[in-house]
């Protein structure tokens, strides 16, 4: 017998808000110094991964959109592949949001880290608005960079198509996003820059209770956040994305707050405290149920 098992979610309450991870589905990525640590020789890699009980040829990179209920919203944190992924087992948030409890009409706001097929590709759903009722906040920088036109003939234009597909047509119902500006209440912009020009991070509080959605400022717990200065692959600015990765990680770590990261193992909730090269990563365990 086989069966296909819904998607992976995971529940918690953070004050008096419900917060559902969903796992999207995962990928394996060959050669992980191609990726991480592109900057350092791949024998340095490897012996990073091997002191942390981790395969030295291959790494696991997996995708956690979220859904914030604060009782008067619903919020998606970035959508996921959506059904350009699903030949390959990817693009399962629909699933999971309905799996969660909640219908696409019901969903109130959609906050975009930044615009990544992987973050935008959930927009739409057989050529319609996948949540219908929804309006979108997004970071001006961010939106300005990619739908611009000088994208075209550069390395950037594939994502500067893709937002002009999946995002552009939802201009009229967006809220560009500045530093500090308010999504709902509770739950502000952050600009984190390097990963992408306009990157955000979230800030989220409710009943004194506080987590930072990091999108893609790190992902690895291990590569990226062990070695935050180590280039990665898919940043745009490299220097500046290692640059925003201490100072956002730094912040997570002095105030003892937990954070999402949407390649972070699910179900992509931690804690991180600093160390003489970069962080150690805490996956979240019985922290909120208490």
């Amino acid at each position: 017998m086989s069966a296909v098992l819904p998607p992976e979610t995971h529940r918690f309450m953070l004050g008096s808000s419900t917060v559902t991870v969903v796992k999207d589905g995962a990928t394996v990525l060959d050669n992980p110094w191609e990726t991480f640590g592109s900057n350092q020789s791949p024998d340095t890699v490897r012996k990073l991964l091997e002191q942390n009980f981790l395969p030295t040829e291959k790494l696991v990179n997996s995708y956690a959109p979220a859904i914030i209920d604060t009782g008067s919203d619903v919020i998606v944190v970035d959508t996921g592949i959506g059904a350009a992924g699903r030949a390959r087992g990817l693009g399962r948030f629909r699933e999971g949001l309905k799996a969660a409890g909640y219908t696409p009409e019901q969903v109130t706001v959609v906050a975009l880290t930044h615009l990544h097929g992987d973050h935008v590709g959930g927009l739409l759903e057989e050529g319609a608005q996948a949540f219908p009722n929804a309006r979108y906040a997004v970071g001006e920088i961010e939106y300005g960079f990619w739908t611009d036109r000088a994208r075209e003939g550069t390395p950037a234009e594939a994502g500067h198509k893709t937002v002009l597909a999946n995002v552009a047509p939802f201009a009229e119902k967006m809220t560009f996003l500045k530093e500090g500006d308010q999504i709902v209440g509770g739950m502000t912009a952050m600009l984190a820059p390097g990963h992408t020009p306009g990157h955000l991070v979230f800030h989220l509080e409710s009943n004194g209770k506080q987590l930072v959605l990091t999108g893609d400022t790190a992902n690895h717990y291990i590569l990226s956040l062990g070695r935050p200065d180590w280039e990665v692959r898919f940043d745009f600015d490299k220097a500046q994305a290692a640059r925003t990765r201490r100072r956002i990680f730094d912040m997570i770590a002095a105030d003892r707050i937990p954070f999402l990261g949407f390649h972070m193992p699910f179900p992509a909730v931690g804690f991180v405290e600093k160390q003489a090269e970069g962080f150690r990563y805490v996956p979240k365990t019985y922290q909120f149920d208490l």
